[in-house]
């Protein structure tokens, strides 16, 4: 049984007119003669829209008794019971009484849908979960009935009820909406002139962005690319801190809009410093997968450097930020990551989102391997220490001469020494030894007697520069190796993230890809690729980023197996990644055997496609071949019998039969003869400019009596097409009978043809039940019969659109199906003007 297709009417607010709408197309369904049913309709009083119920059929609600109190609801079983071809179903977010079958009215519509039964819906913007706490943010009320966005998506139709702020306040204050106890308190507070500005815009963009999404699949269809040259892609930095779901929702709108890809990206503080919960992080990356984006993860000092590094890598087009929740002090001393990526990220656009509410540490998958041995302490904090050592040891020696007379020189030595130490902790080992060095020569020369000379008089005094000059070197050497070995935790922590994400599961289809992308992501490579050995040279299996060809082009390979090596371009790896690097060579080999036996799973399937289709063949020869030619056997046999006198009459209504079935018995023939030359690729095309002014009569002629109702407008003057003239005949012919089969006897088939940017399109169109579009692709499969379960007599074996579609594609044409105005189906020929 096919689905019903799904009608949605979207508003902004309360009061648009949505009820009123779906009320009015379900009257004009019904003038039509098409059986429609009111299943649940929420008039609130207003009686403008309980009038336009009019003479509708009004399935009564089911009763439910919940706390004492009782509540009606959609009786979803006697509409089920009723079947009717169109169903209207007010407010679909609503949330069901405990106690129905569904927690949710939209699960009732599911069902129906299911059922065959075609449904007219209401739903307002505010109720869709994606935009749900936009709204909120927007009008200060908290919407706690929701509908998940793919329901509405996955309509046939969506259309918006639109109506300007000032409208709709204006029948607000004239009671059009709620009664007049309520006015004052709506006006203002949720329906204010700007609240319901916003959730306007807000509706517009959503199906803006629904258009857009049927012009995409035109343009697939058509196969028209030029407009879009590039696609946008948006960074969101991920954090795991509290309060960052907003964040990413943002980075989602930001990226749905722009139909651009969403990544986001975790950078882990190569510092050592513990990051934010793992609960935390965990929640923000399945938030960023249920919104459609990709998460990843890298480990770098410089976050604002990896974080654009990682941009600049993907080709992102714009970077989404949280506002940055860190001190003044901590930006001082440490700098601010939103500026740094300001400075950095080009011609990348930024967006800093105040109510992310994140830290402003960015975030992704696979964590990043340092680019070389360096020092361990971040740039910043060097300078920092460099400029201790620089400017404190004056301003020190400055501030205690002119005290040298009331201090000890212990005194002197330990102060100095406090300075040797904050300038190992800020700079490492560098400013710190300038810093013991130069205080030891300092505090001689100031604070040594004889005063202002290198000499010292007291061996004491030699024995405590000594010391403070041995302890100063051993205070550096053990801050940078506290600093190193932190550095190295870090790094081993990140490794083993690596190493985590990895075993994970990248569960792709083909995970080659995505596994490229991350090793080129963690060791921060420009290029990677896998490449296989074969006579003529090497042959690309997978790659990712700059397209690496030949070993000899790379910088560093590494090899798979005999005939499969790994090249990387970039840079070369330190020993300490090799670790790494093993443990993606084995996951890579791992995921080559997989596509291998995916690959061998396909030729299997194929071959149990053949079979099934082998299958449907001895069932269509067992039924639909036998009943033609039961009827002519019964036809021919009442003429000979010996004992019985046939009237003339009678005489011609057993010849018909007979003629009829075997012009029905020739198209199944033909049928499955031309299916057959199809699945064997035995077709064989003769093609040259052709007339459809005279291929369309021909085909027509071929079905016989019942195509004369058939309107035709194509005129004589129309260009010729470069197609095979005996198989578009077939094409059409079989078209028509579809669409005689399947149409309405009151309303005739029309066949009309048009140009459109070079190609032509031919339509047959009829005025039937139509097609559902999650049934547009399977009717085109072989033995499928669209509408019923049990076939109709006459019905076929399922084969005419699938003979058509498979002869309009050898003559390098499309057969698409679209919605007939006003109901029913129009199927499309594309074909190519011919020169």
């Amino acid at each position: 049984m096919s689905r019903g297709r799904l009608r949605v009417y979207l508003g902004a607010a309360p009061g648009v007119g949505k009820t009123f709408a779906m009320l009015n197309e379900g009257r004009r369904r019904a003038e039509r003669g098409t059986d429609v049913v009111v299943a649940v309709v929420e008039t609130h009083g207003r009686a403008k829209t309980a009038e336009q119920v009019g003479d509708l059929e009004i399935v009564p609600r089911a009763e439910h008794i919940h706390r004492g109190a009782r509540f009606e609801e959609l009786d979803l079983d006697a509409v089920l019971a009723r079947h009717p071809e169109v169903a209207l179903v007010d407010e679909l977010a609503h949330t069901n009484v405990p106690g129905s079958r569904h927690a949710k009215r939209w699960q009732d519509v599911e069902e129906l849908l299911a059922a065959g039964i075609e449904v007219i819906t209401t739903v307002n913007i505010q109720h869709l979960e994606s935009v749900n706490d936009v709204v909120q943010r927007i009008t200060g009320v908290e919407q706690l009935e929701t509908v998940p966005d793919h329901v509405v998506r996955r309509a046939d139709q969506v259309e918006l009820v639109d109506m300007t702020p000032e409208a709709l306040r204006r029948r607000m204050a004239h009671g059009n909406v709620y009664g007049a106890e309520k006015i004052d308190a709506a006006l203002t507070n949720y329906f204010r002139e700007g609240n319901l500005a916003a959730l306007r815009e807000l509706a517009l963009l959503w199906v803006a962005d629904q258009v857009d999404v049927a012009l995409e699949e035109y343009r697939v269809r058509h196969d028209i690319t030029d407009p879009w040259e590039t696609r946008e892609r948006v960074v969101v930095a991920v954090t795991g801190a509290v309060g960052s779901e907003a964040l990413v929702r943002r980075a989602a709108r930001l990226a749905q809009r722009a139909h651009a890809e969403l990544l986001g990206l975790h950078v882990r503080d190569q510092d050592g410093l513990a990051g934010p919960p793992d609960e935390g992080l965990a929640a923000h990356r399945r938030l960023l997968e249920e919104l459609g984006g990709r998460y990843r993860e890298t480990a770098g000092s410089d976050v604002a450097a990896a974080l654009v590094s990682f941009a600049q890598s993907e080709n992102a087009t714009q970077i989404v930020l949280g506002a940055s929740q860190r001190s003044r002090w901590h930006e001082l001393t440490q700098g601010s990551v939103i500026n740094r990526v300001v400075r950095l990220s080009g011609t990348i656009d930024v967006h800093v989102v105040s109510q992310g509410g994140a830290d402003s540490s960015p975030a992704g998958v696979l964590p990043k391997m340092p680019l070389a041995r360096r020092s361990p302490v971040p740039p910043r904090r060097r300078v920092l220490g460099w400029l201790l050592a620089g400017f404190g040891l004056p301003l020190l020696t400055a501030g205690l001469v002119p005290w040298r007379a009331d201090v000890g020189l212990s005194t002197v030595l330990v102060t100095f020494l406090l300075l040797v130490v904050l300038s190992a902790a800020l700079g490492g080992i560098g400013p710190a030894l300038l810093a013991a060095v130069a205080g030891s020569l300092l505090v001689n020369w100031f604070f040594t007697p004889p005063l202002h000379t290198f000499t010292i008089g007291d061996s004491d005094n030699l024995v405590a520069l000594g010391a403070f000059l041995v302890t100063g070197v051993v205070v550096s050497g053990f801050m940078t190796t506290a600093t190193r070995r932190s550095a190295e935790a870090a790094r081993a922590g990140a490794e083993a993230e690596t190493l985590s994400a990895l075993s994970g599961g990248i569960v792709e289809v083909d995970p080659l890809p995505t596994l490229l992308a991350h090793l080129r992501t963690a060791f921060a490579m420009t290029g990677a690729a896998l490449l296989a050995r074969t006579e003529d040279g090497w042959r690309t299996e997978a790659a990712a980023g700059v397209a690496v060809t030949d070993p000899g082009d790379a910088d560093e390979v590494h090899e798979v197996d005999p005939n499969l090596v790994l090249a990387l371009s970039g840079r070369h790896l330190l020993p300490e990644d090799r670790r790494v690097l093993d443990a993606f060579v084995a996951h890579l080999a791992a995921a080559l055997e997989r596509r291998q036996l995916q690959e061998r799973a396909v030729e299997a399937a194929t071959l149990a496609e053949a079979d099934e289709l082998r299958s449907a063949l001895l069932q269509a020869v067992s039924h639909d071949l036998r009943t033609p030619l039961a009827g002519i056997k019964a036809s021919v046999d009442s003429l000979r019998q010996p004992d019985v006198t046939w009237s003339p009459e009678q005489t011609e209504e057993f010849l018909t039969t007979v003629g009829d079935e075997t012009d029905r018995l020739i198209t199944l023939v033909e049928n499955l003869l031309d299916m057959s030359r199809l699945n064997a690729g035995a077709v064989v095309l003769s093609t040259r400019p052709t007339h459809l002014d005279e291929v369309v009569p021909l085909a027509l002629a071929g079905l016989g009596a019942r195509a004369q109702t058939v309107e035709i407008d194509i005129a004589e003057s129309f260009p010729p097409v470069r197609a095979d003239p005996d198989l578009l005949e077939r094409v059409v012919a079989n078209l028509v009978d579809n669409a005689l089969t399947h149409g309405q006897a009151e309303h005739p088939v029309r066949v009309e043809a048009g140009v459109v940017a070079g190609r032509v399109l031919l339509r047959v169109i009829d005025r039937g039940r139509g097609i559902a579009r999650t049934d547009r692709q399977r009717i085109f499969e072989p033995f499928q019969r669209q509408g019923d379960q049990v076939p109709r007599a006459g019905a076929g074996v399922g084969l005419g659109l699938a003979v058509a579609r498979g002869f309009t594609r050898a003559m390098l044409g499309e057969l698409h199906v679209e919605d007939t105005p006003g109901g029913g189906t129009t199927m499309v020929l594309d074909l190519e003007v011919a020169a």
